[in-house]
């Protein structure tokens, strides 16, 4: 085997390499260890938190294109706010946030974010701007990239990402207005995903 046919199989498998690192890569969400939450002011007192359960979602991430992709569907009827006694009205505080005064889960049974642009700072994504859609109400919303880790499970060995994005939206431009003031309209938000390829 000649030098040139050694040089061109060299240059052939690096670019194939560099191919492979560059492709982008799918992750699809472990429901498990996924929980968005919310904290939202009451009576300008206190805070009230809340989290949902069972959310779904995949996301792929082309950090050689400086790209991806998201979506995360959370079933508004799970959610849970500690508080399980009723609230002299004849239900929970969490049967009253499912009902049409809030996210109307009988009607709406998700929420669903889906991102429109990844934006990088360096080679990780600092954020995701995309749209939240709540009550069959769509607005742009951006999530903050808050931590980002990606990598061999500790046990399965599998491929795995880990990340916390944050937010905020108004609860009334989405028509839940039930409650604001005394109820805050500003809604934190925050998603803890764990994702697997």
């Amino acid at each position: 085997m000649n030098r040139l046919t050694l040089l061109t199989l060299a240059a052939a498998a690096s670019l194939a390499t560099a191919t492979a690192m560059a492709a982008p890569e799918t992750y699809t969400f472990d429901s498990t260890h996924t929980l968005p939450s919310f904290s939202v002011n009451h009576l300008g007192m206190s805070t009230v938190r809340g989290i949902f359960e069972g959310s779904t979602g995949k996301v792929t991430i082309d950090n050689a294109a400086k790209s991806g992709s998201v979506e995360v569907t959370i079933p508004t009827g799970s959610v849970f706010t500690g508080y399980l006694k009723s609230t002299g009205a004849g239900r929970t505080r969490d049967e009253h946030l499912r009902a049409a005064d809030f996210f109307n889960s009988a009607e709406f049974p998700t929420m669903v974010f889906k991102s429109s642009k990844f934006v990088y700072a360096g080679d990780k994504p600092a954020s995701i701007e995309g749209t939240l859609t709540l009550l069959g109400v769509t607005k742009p919303l951006t999530l903050k990239v808050d931590h980002l880790s990606c990598g061999p499970h500790p046990f399965s060995k599998k491929d795995m990402c880990g990340a916390d994005l944050s937010g905020t939206i108004k609860r009334s431009d989405f028509g839940m207005k039930f409650g604001v003031p005394a109820i805050g309209d500003e809604v934190s938000l925050v998603i803890a995903v764990e994702a697997y390829k």
